[in-house]
């Protein structure tokens, strides 16, 4: 199993509707590792290492989102695993 790493950054409204939470049971659920965390500028960023197909699962519910968020935008940018995480957490 080939594990990746991607940096994931979405944007619209994304803060204050319980996206990071989202994101954090989605990633846990899929056995994925990193951590997601709002930025100054209104969006989110999630670093994850994992399963490719893992990954790729998680970006397409990161794309819809919660219920009450509205994504315009969102990008994937993937690059060599550091092996960094030994677990996934929301950073504040």
């Amino acid at each position: 199993m080939a594990i990746q790493r991607a940096e994931i950054l979405v944007n619209g409204f994304v803060q204050g509707v319980g996206f990071r939470y989202f994101v954090a049971r989605n990633a846990e659920q899929l056995l994925l590792k990193g951590f997601t965390q709002n930025l100054f500028s209104g969006e989110v960023y999630t670093v994850v290492e994992g399963e490719l197909a893992m990954i790729e699962e998680l970006y397409k519910k990161i794309k819809i989102g919660p219920t009450h968020a509205d994504i315009k935008n969102a990008s994937i940018k993937w690059s060599e695993p550091k092996n960094e995480f030994t677990k996934f957490e929301i950073r504040f």
